[in-house]
């Protein structure tokens, strides 16, 4: 009983720990409660086109082939002669949905809000949409719905093809962009037929949308540098001429409709996008039409770069924006109220209008960026106690008035130049205010939980020190105070805490943060009898040995914890794990072990300091993966046959599984010369790989529980799947880990003081027998040594072939073999069980470790969990909300696989007990056995 409160009271003070960094970091920055903001002058615009190609690339877009021919005639003639050209630098992450967040609402999205959906809007926020009279929108399903959903009325009308168009297989994707211009021009022409409509057409303050798709699918499918992505780029070009042809027509060329051309994001080299490189940074910005500036000659070139030049375009001035303020550059030209939670600073070198316009509609965008600090310094005040209330000091009330009167009053005295920089400078105040604001209480929470974290860790030692090491006790009463007393203070210290919050009206998480520690740190005081023994024990104990044990683990979590950010320190790790052998003296004991341990060290040593990202899809080395599988099959049937002749069962089994094996590799190779030809994916291909995926749960149930039996039986159906998710190299990563663990298995009976098994014993080990309870031994030091080599291996396990944490490092090709249609659950499904694999064969690997050595399962957790624990709380301190999507994920991927970690491990473990002592027994009727 006592191990299941603690395993539930771990979970719980895990699962907290977790959640923090969410209300720490990553709450959303949106408030609400801000009144629109108009400008009083009439707008240059009725109407607004607004062209989003995703996932194109400036330099594709702007930058001559190797003939100096233009890749987008129409758009070019565009901005060497009616319009203005730029870059629009998006921030990141560099996605889709934030992407066109940050376009049409003017604001950067935060981690959380992606987090809770993709196509629809889990957020209230008002967008130029939402602003205008009527939009009219064609495009992706993934990307419309969201700005529909959220619009106050009944008027923004979305026109979307079906999800299973967006297919990477695709012969050609650009007929995605192709389905949007043909959808326009049927549009339009019934319009011509439908008075009610074309009365709403003809209406001032209406947008009309193209969402073009077909330029991103064909950068994932076939890479930026692509004929098919190319050529995408010229079709759209094409399209978006007779698309402004077909309006000007419709509108009888009355000149008061604006035109934007541009991209949500990027794409790298390899055909992935979502961090911050300037293949994904970088997008094209074309406005013209009414109210916008026309080309005009380059004076200055304050662009620190060089990409005009390659362009061809350095004659030309050229005009950078951040992508959110695009957003404020539609509203004012179609003269709406910007929209409510923009961050976006209106351009005004886009505009061809008045002095007294561009400073009015400034105006109109610093007061709207103005209530925002106002309602989010309001919310802040409300909730902290008067004297503890630290107000930003560059914003407070007076000099907002001073700003505002200040603005107005050189507006009214013509003075129009000034009153512009004025508001920049407002503008740029209000925004730092925000942020001032919106991470008000970071300290605060993070102190809190930086205190839970320590009182939990020093309540694991304690535990570890208490039942599962041999402590002398020292003589008389070890209790400080009593029970009843103890608690009385620990309840005293909750109390006011709690009082201290109600107060300050803190949401209710604050409340878990802040008085978990509280039973936490009661815990580990009642424990102190423990530490006292401890230190009364302290003569009899190894001393130097227990200080050798101290510094090389805490060297070792540092390696770890360096590993995180720098792949090759996992290579220096295997290293040193290489030569343990020499410098423990049991390499003396057992030479040949010892040398193939170092070996295998060796070989899974590479693959760290193999590329994460970019890499092109080499099937010949999954081929080669496969065929290194069955060699190592053949060589353990051949030894187990010298050894422990194995059941006719198993060997059937083997050879089924082994014919399986060969069947992946052909298939992945299959699969992909289909798509190269354009062929699509083959039905027999991918009905083979599902049928794969889901037997991969069930055949090792089929195979004797005998150790290496089980062991073998479990690599093979999994190397099956993993061959399946492969496009590379790190189809080899699984043979290799598989190697190294059955060497460590052999090499721990060495290292026991004892020599419990032999060799021979080893192959008759059965895993579904009964453990014998009396030969169940206390914790050793070099124990400590067993639990940091597992954690050491599951971090390897996930970090071996690259960091697939974040959404840069994906490749669509890896999934190939079961779907190729854009499904982001089901791919992120079959990613999540490929990263699974490594670690459930180190897990299953740890089981044999525990049976083999006599070992209790719960010690042996109990120090991983202190290692996990130790590691996840450096992590917390370097959790990233800015940056790059791949910074921003990376730094919550490493916390979260460290936090997560022990939990996960433990629902791990419960199936890899299943894999490894469960059997299925097939004849009459099918039958599990559960000894």
């Amino acid at each position: 009983m006592k191990v299941v409160t603690f395993f539930i009271v771990g979970l719980v003070v895990h699962v907290v720990f977790f959640i923090s960094i969410f209300d720490i970091y990553f709450t959303s920055p949106l408030v609400h409660g801000m009144t629109p903001q108009h400008v009083p002058l009439p707008p240059p615009a009725k109407r607004l086109v607004l062209f989003v190609a995703d996932g194109l690339r400036a330099d594709s877009f702007y930058k001559p082939d190797v003939n100096g021919t233009i890749r987008a005639p129409f758009l070019r003639s565009i901005i060497e002669e009616r319009g203005t050209w730029g870059i629009s630098h998006t921030h990141v992450p560099t996605e889709s949905r934030p992407g066109h967040v940050a376009l049409i609402a003017g604001f950067y999205e935060d981690v959380s809000a992606v987090a809770k959906g993709w196509k629809e809007n889990p957020v209230e926020f008002d967008s130029v949409f939402n602003e205008s009279r009527h939009t009219w929108c064609w495009g992706s399903p993934d990307i419309l719905p969201m700005f529909a959903k959220g619009a106050s009325g009944d008027h923004v009308y979305t026109h979307t093809y079906p999800a299973q168009s967006e297919d990477f297989a695709s012969k050609d994707a650009s007929k995605l962009d192709t389905w949007v211009f043909d959808e326009v021009k049927a549009f339009f022409s019934s319009a011509k037929g439908n008075e009610s409509l074309f009365s709403r057409l003809h209406e001032d303050r209406n947008v009309f949308f193209l969402h073009l798709l077909g330029i991103d699918t064909n950068g994932h499918a076939h890479r930026p540098m692509s004929t098919e992505y190319l050529e995408n780029i010229m079709l759209v070009d094409a399209g978006v001429s007779e698309i402004v042809s077909l309006m000007e027509d419709f509108f009888g060329n009355d000149g008061q409709t604006s035109f934007l051309f541009t991209s949500d994001h990027g794409m790298t080299n390899w055909g992935s996008h979502g961090a911050g490189h300037p293949s994904e940074t970088l997008t094209p910005l074309v406005a013209w039409g009414a109210g916008i500036q026309a080309a005009q000659r380059a004076t200055e070139h304050p662009y620190q770069d060089q990409y005009q030049q390659e362009w061809k375009l350095d004659t030309l001035r050229r005009v950078d924006v951040n992508q959110a303020d695009i957003a404020p550059l539609m509203s004012s030209l179609i003269g709406v109220p910007i929209p409510l939670n923009s961050v976006g600073v209106l351009p005004i070198k886009f505009l061809n209008n008045s002095p007294h316009f561009k400073a009015e509609s400034l105006k109109a965008n610093s007061l709207q960026i103005l209530e925002q600090f106002k309602v989010k310094m309001t919310q802040k005040k409300e909730t902290t106690l008067p004297f503890l209330f630290t107000p930003y000091p560059l914003l407070t009330g007076s000099k907002q008035q001073d700003f505002i009167r200040n603005a107005k009053s050189l507006i009214h005295t013509g003075q129009f130049d000034e009153a512009i920089l004025l508001c920049v400078e407002m503008i740029t105040q209000a925004l730092e205010g925000l942020s001032y604001y919106h991470t008000y209480d970071r300290f605060f929470l993070g102190c809190s939980v930086v205190l839970g974290f320590a009182g939990w860790t020093s309540y694991v030692v304690l535990v570890i020190l208490k039942t599962h090491a041999s402590l002398r006790k020292p003589p008389g009463n070890r209790e400080l105070m009593s029970d009843q007393g103890l608690g009385r203070v620990f309840m005293c210290m909750g109390l006011a805490i709690t009082a201290f919050l109600l107060v300050q009206h803190s949401p209710w998480t604050y409340y878990i943060y802040c008085l978990l520690p509280v039973p936490v740190w009661y815990s580990v005081v009642k424990e102190i009898g423990t530490l006292l023994d401890l230190i009364h024990s302290a003569p009899s104990l190894p001393l130097c040995k227990c200080l050798g044990y101290f510094v090389l683990v805490t060297f070792g979590i540092e390696l770890l914890v360096v590993s995180f950010f720098y792949r090759a320190t996992l290579s220096v790790g295997f290293l040193v794990l290489g030569l343990w052998p020499l410098g423990s003296g049991l390499y003396v004991k057992a030479k040949t072990r010892s040398l193939t341990w170092f070996l295998s060290c060796l070989c899974l040593a590479l693959f760290p300091l193999m590329p994460v990202v970019g890499r092109e899809p080499n099937v010949h080395l999954v081929t080669c993966a496969a065929a290194l599988t069955l060699f190592n099959t053949i060589s353990y049937l051949v030894s187990a046959r010298r050894l422990s002749p194995l059941p006719r069962k198993d060997r059937q089994l083997f050879v089924c599984q082994m014919v399986h094996v060969a069947l992946c590799a052909y298939v992945l190779t299959s699969t992909h010369f289909s798509l190269r030809l354009k062929q699509g994916l083959p039905l027999f291909n991918q009905l083979v790989s599902w049928t794969t995926l889901v037997l991969s749960f069930f055949v090792p149930l089929l195979s004797s529980t005998r150790l290496f039996n089980r062991l073998m039986s479990i690599l093979l159906s999994l190397v099956s799947t993993y061959l399946l998710l492969s496009t590379g190299y790190e189809a080899l990563f699984p043979p290799v880990l598989s190697w190294l663990m059955f060497v460590w298995i052999n090499i721990e009976q060495e290292a026991m003081s004892t020599g419990a098994f032999g060799k021979t014993e080893l192959f008759r080990i059965d895993f579904s027998e009964n453990i014998d309870i009396t030969k169940i031994r206390q914790l050793k030091l070099d124990d400590i040594r067993r639990s940091y080599f597992f954690v050491f291996f599951i971090i390897t396990a996930f970090f071996g072939t690259g960091n697939i944490a974040s959404i840069n490092s994906f490749d669509p090709a890896s999934v190939y073999c079961f779907l190729t249609v854009f499904n982001p659950f089901v791919m992120g499904g079959l990613m999540m069980w490929k990263v699974l694999i490594p670690f459930v064969i180190v897990m299953c690997t740890f089981e044999t470790i525990q049976v083999s050595t006599q070992l209790s399962s719960r010690s042996l957790f109990l120090i991983v969990l202190v290692i996990s624990d130790l590691m996840a709380l450096h992590f917390f301190f370097l959790v990233k909300d800015y940056g790059s999507w791949l910074d921003i994920g990376t730094s919550i991927s490493h916390y979260v696989i460290v936090m997560s970690m022990t939990i996960f491990l433990m629902l791990l473990s419960i199936v890899t007990h299943i894999l490894t002592s469960k059997r299925v027994s097939m004849g009459k009727k099918m039958k599990v056995h559960f000894k």
